[in-house]
């Protein structure tokens, strides 16, 4: 059964950093394209980032270009999110979500993208 764990949310001022793990079991994680997603309340699912099974590729949203970067241990089986600079607008719960594909450079950028979805962790910035 494949798990996809959450870790490293909580609450920090505007302005600091954070960094989030996501930890991936029961798959091969190298034959996973991974993703970031987050989620306020009242609002949809918003793209954050995606990196591409080889690490080649990487795509962000548009709110956190510049501000986030993703990365992946592919040994670890572990996928990042560092956070800087962070907004009170950054606040959500944030989801990794992996995509299985034979495709060495995809980056979906859309739910349906995604086939396995961690359950979440809190972020907070406050002002």
């Amino acid at each position: 059964q494949v798990q996809l764990v959450e870790s490293g949310g909580g609450l920090v001022q505007a302005g600091r950093s954070l960094r989030l793990s996501c930890a991936v079991s029961g798959r091969t994680f190298s034959s996973y394209a991974m993703g970031w997603f987050r989620q306020a309340p009242g609002k949809e699912r918003e793209f954050v980032a995606a990196i591409s099974r080889s690490d080649v590729n990487k795509r962000y949203g548009d709110s956190v270009k510049g501000r986030f970067a993703i990365s992946r241990d592919n040994a670890r089986n572990t996928v990042f999110l560092q956070m800087n600079s962070l907004k009170p607008e950054d606040t959500a719960v944030y989801y990794c979500a992996g995509s299985a594909t034979p495709i060495y450079s995809y980056t979906p950028d859309f739910t349906a993208g995604y086939g396995d979805w961690g359950q979440g962790t809190q972020v907070t910035v406050s002002s």
